[in-house]
């Protein structure tokens, strides 16, 4: 059981990294911020983290896009769909080892549900 937790403490950990780096990424390019990330980024980024913190489907999911539930609220969907389609290929240039590492989870996850 515990072993079980701390797998799922290290997914949540990992996802939240790949949403911040993400999320930099996009506040860097689309707001010109040279370091850290704007106001509204970092309101984005931190709602981000909560609602992964909070997730109860932690144990068996990987990312949040393939959650059957979807707890961010419609304009916070929307932000953060924004940020993703904008950061998710430019990832692949800037974080190669995450973006090959978040695809090749994402795969295996989606046939598992399958």
């Amino acid at each position: 059981m515990k072993q079980q937790s701390e797998k799922a403490e290290n997914r949540r950990k990992k996802e939240q990294r790949v949403v911040e780096e993400m999320i930099l990424l996009y506040c860097k390019k689309n707001h010109r911020k040279k370091e850290g990330v704007c106001e509204e980024c970092a309101r984005l980024l931190e709602y981000a983290k909560l609602r992964s913190q909070n997730c109860p489907f932690m144990e068996t999911k990987t990312f949040c896009s393939n959650c059957k539930v979807h707890c961010y609220s419609p304009k916070m969907r929307e932000e953060i769909r924004k940020v993703m389609r904008f950061s998710g290929p430019r990832m692949l240039f800037h974080r190669p080892g995450m973006a090959i590492w978040h695809v090749v989870c994402s795969i295996r996850e989606k046939r598992k549900l399958r």
